[in-house]
């Protein structure tokens, strides 16, 4: 019997795991980071690399709170949170600046003859875009490894609550890591659709979507900040 309410527990992280990729802090970074690698494969990675940053962040906090019996406090933990929210701002920013950078207009010329017109930047380098995603897998990372310190505190109440013993609560927070990194990965493969979608479309869409992106999580991350900050007791 024991071994079996084990068995459900820790099918319940895994669930829980997948449910939580889907918050929609970690749906709007990833999305600003998806928008630039518009490629199945390199979405894909994307949801990899954030969900073993996550998974490695809530292990070592895992680790401490269950060897120390102290949980996270409540402070550092809505610090964390307004972390988060000053780096979705930040990602959505630094798109939006990208894109100001790449100076997309509209670009008139003939075209055997006739009049054609198309969007056109003089500063992006298409076929140099993707050369460094190996470098760039540590940006997922990062990400992930903020969000997993944002929301560790709940978890950690929930471990220390329903496991006895220092194993049994580092192999919830590994099914419930794996659970995450599984979710990520779909939700990274999802998202590109639209991005993959507007590139085929054309450069007006793909400045569109990623357009969005950016003002998403900008705005998600401004009304963190606000209800964090603003919100009784938190301070």
């Amino acid at each position: 019997m024991l071994e079996m309410n084990l068995l459900t527990f820790l099918g319940v992280g895994f669930v829980l795991g997948l449910r939580h990729a889907l918050d929609a802090d970690h749906l709007a970074a990833v999305s600003t980071v998806l928008a630039e690698r518009p490629s199945m494969r390199a979405s894909g990675l994307v949801g990899l690399w954030w969900g073993l940053g996550h998974t490695l962040t809530l292990m070592l906090i895992g680790a401490a709170v269950l060897v120390s019996g102290v949980q996270v406090p409540e402070p550092l933990a809505v610090l964390a949170e307004c972390g988060v929210g000053a780096l979705l701002v930040f990602l959505g920013g630094t798109l939006a600046v990208k894109l100001y950078h790449e100076r997309w207009h509209v670009h008139s010329h003939l075209h055997d003859g006739e009049p054609h017109v198309h969007l056109h930047s003089h500063q992006r380098q298409d076929d140099h875009v993707h050369a460094h995603w190996t470098a760039r897998s540590l940006r997922p990372l990062l990400i992930g490894m903020a969000h997993g310190i944002a929301g560790s505190a709940a978890l950690m109440l929930v471990i220390l609550s329903n496991t006895s013993g220092i194993g049994q609560g580092l192999l919830y927070i590994a099914v419930f890591g794996i659970g995450s990194i599984f979710g990520m990965i779909a939700i990274g493969v999802t998202l590109s659709l639209p991005v993959l979608w507007s590139l085929a479309a054309g450069r007006r869409a793909f400045v569109a979507v990623q357009s969005l992106a950016s003002l998403g999580s900008v705005c998600l991350g401004l009304w963190m900040l606000y209800t964090l900050i603003l919100s009784p007791g938190n301070f």
